[in-house]
């Protein structure tokens, strides 16, 4: 199968940028990460762009292909039903080089709502226990492997860099909701803002876009539903 690979290319030093076209025969089964680094073995080995585990863990490879935010390790390209696959970076981020950005300001997101265990209670002396029914209410939201998809395809973030965005959102849910926790007069200070909770529009580009399939707009829902009852 001959497919053309189009890969944005921007070039700090001269502040400007282009699309690169490879034309490359490919296995319909290959990853769209199979193809780019064969064309980064056979045919420009400048191409600049981050991969790690290869295999859905690490959320290194997120990136903009045919116009969606995926893993660039996760999608077949059978599965693009298309012989033209575009990519580009993650929108949303500054562009460092080719399709590498700076995710500090994601991160700074994420860190901002304290995502870790602030406890309720002194440490006790085996371990904290829940009851697997409490554990279940925020099991989703511990997927999440920190790759940006969701928070890089929302049109909110795309305009308003200061958004807290959906990945915040995801890690607060996994900790007000976690029954062992006492951080959440800190977190609902952050969500219940204009450049928090409010800003979603539940528009669900965020939820299509997670590689985990986590329910992101429902969590956001929890804790729109939450805020205001603890406000």
């Amino acid at each position: 199968m001959q497919v053309t690979v189009e890969i944005f290319r921007y070039d700090p030093d001269t502040d400007k940028s282009r699309f690169d076209t490879f034309v490359k025969e490919v296995d319909p089964k290959d990853r769209v990460l199979d193809v780019m680094m064969a064309i980064k073995d056979e045919d420009d080995g400048t191409i600049a762009f981050r991969k790690s585990c290869a295999h859905g863990v690490c959320g290194s490879d997120a990136m903009e292909i045919n116009g969606l935010n995926r893993l660039a390790c996760q999608v077949l390209v059978q599965d693009l039903k298309s012989k033209r696959i575009r990519i580009q970076p993650i929108r949303g981020m500054k562009v460092l080089r080719d399709l590498v950005v700076d995710m500090e300001p994601f991160f700074a997101g994420l860190e901002s709502v304290k995502p870790f265990l602030i406890p309720k209670e002194p440490a006790p002396a085996a371990e904290r226990y829940q009851s697997i029914a409490d554990r279940a209410i925020f099991d989703d939201t511990t997927k999440c492997i920190m790759c940006g998809s969701c928070t890089t395809s929302c049109p909110s973030f795309w305009t308003n860099g200061a958004y807290v965005g959906p990945a915040a959102f995801v890690k607060a849910h996994r900790f007000i909701f976690d029954s062992r926790d006492g951080g959440n007069e800190f977190r609902l200070g952050i969500l219940d803002d204009k450049d928090g909770l409010w800003r979603c529009h539940s528009i669900f580009n965020c939820t299509d876009a997670c590689p985990r399939e986590i329910h992101i707009t429902k969590a956001i829902g929890d804790l729109k539903r939450y805020t205001v009852v603890h406000r």
